[in-house]
């Protein structure tokens, strides 16, 4: 094994080291969020759900006037 390889595998451990912390502290984040704050927690995911389905709508009628 070259020094190089060495190298990127030593990065791709420590990305993936990193990717798991990240998503450990979001997780604990969100649920602290909806521990102390439902209402508040509640409201950002209907504003989430209300931007996906708007993006929904906006895809289908694109969609829609591609074809027309």
């Amino acid at each position: 094994m070259t020094v190089g390889v060495g190298l990127r595998l030593g990065r791709a451990r420590s990305m993936a080291q990193a990717r798991k912390i990240a998503t450990y502290v979001l997780v604990i984040f969100v649920l602290y969020t909806i521990i102390n704050q439902p209402a508040r927690a509640a409201d950002l995911v209907q504003v989430g759900f209300v931007g996906m389905s708007n993006a929904a709508k906006s895809i289908g009628q694109f969609m829609h006037d591609l074809v027309n």
